[in-house]
């Protein structure tokens, strides 16, 4: 009996070994294994690219990853989409939510005209709220904005929800211009989130 138990636990353990062993990363980028899909709504999305974000060209500040229904190498793809989607940030240093909320803003000021903005006034406030009322961001925080269907934009930190869900498809469109804008954050980025090929030289913002 006490064989048979034995022999129980010892299959169990392996399947568990075995499981982890099989877990799938489709990248590894400056230390961060990301995934190759991701379930968003119930729904499977694939790792469309990833890369990191610089400050002054040398200093890490985050990991990004877009996750789509359907793999897209040009930003008029990736809005044009239907479905879900997601981007995620991880951080790759102490940063205040002051300063990710003004990037935030910076990016889209640069690549939404005021007349495309004027028409987000409401979830402008309503996103800057939300990323106020988190307080500072640490080294590891995971940052995702996901678009769901039927539901809105949902923002959050480490799984926790940030303010309120946003029900604003140009609104989405407007947050990942940031990254895949026609002055995105850093043009190295928006290629690689684009799983296009990189280009060379350093960028400074």
């Amino acid at each position: 009996m006490k064989t048979a138990v034995r022999i129980r636990s010892a299959l169990a353990f392996a399947c568990v070994v075995s499981s982890l062993a099989c877990a799938s990363f489709a990248a590894e980028v400056a230390g961060v294994k990301l995934p190759d899909t991701e379930r968003v709504a119930n729904q499977e999305l694939k790792l469309n690219g990833a890369g990191i974000r610089y400050k002054y060209g040398i200093a890490k500040v985050y990991v990004a990853a877009l996750y789509l229904p359907d793999k897209k190498t040009t930003a008029a793809e990736v809005f044009a989409l239907p479905g879900v989607k997601r981007m995620t940030l991880v951080l790759l240093r102490d940063v205040s939510s002051n300063d990710l909320a003004q990037a935030f803003m910076d990016g889209i000021k640069k690549n939404s005209p005021i007349q495309e903005r004027s028409k987000v006034i409401v979830p402008l406030m309503k996103f800057g709220e939300g990323f106020a009322s988190a307080g500072d961001f640490k080294k590891g925080d995971v940052v995702s904005g996901d678009w769901i269907p039927g539901t809105g934009g949902i923002y959050q930190v480490n799984g926790r929800k940030l303010g309120e869900t946003i029900n604003d498809a140009l609104f989405y469109t407007i947050f990942m211009k940031i990254w895949l804008g026609d002055h995105p954050v850093e043009p190295k980025l928006k290629l690689e989130l684009l799983g296009q090929k990189e280009e060379t030289g350093i960028h400074t913002y």
